[in-house]
């Protein structure tokens, strides 16, 4: 019974942080996010690149902000 109990993970080790949990979904929405925008300004004539510019200034700007 020892060598069966020893193998039993606590149930600290299955903890996981708030962060850990919501990482994956939170980039999956953030690439979705930033694919809409990009195709919403490919739609209205922009460049990809001037597009991805101005998401990287609008990231720029809520950073400081």
């Amino acid at each position: 019974m020892t060598s069966r109990n020893a193998r039993v993970v606590p149930h600290d080790d299955h903890v996981v942080t708030a962060k850990e949990a919501l990482e994956g979904l939170y980039l999956r929405l953030e690439m979705e996010a930033e694919v809409r925008l990009v195709a919403a300004a490919l739609r209205a004539g922009w460049t990809a690149n001037e597009a991805l510019d101005a998401i990287d200034q609008l990231r720029a700007d809520d950073i400081r902000h």
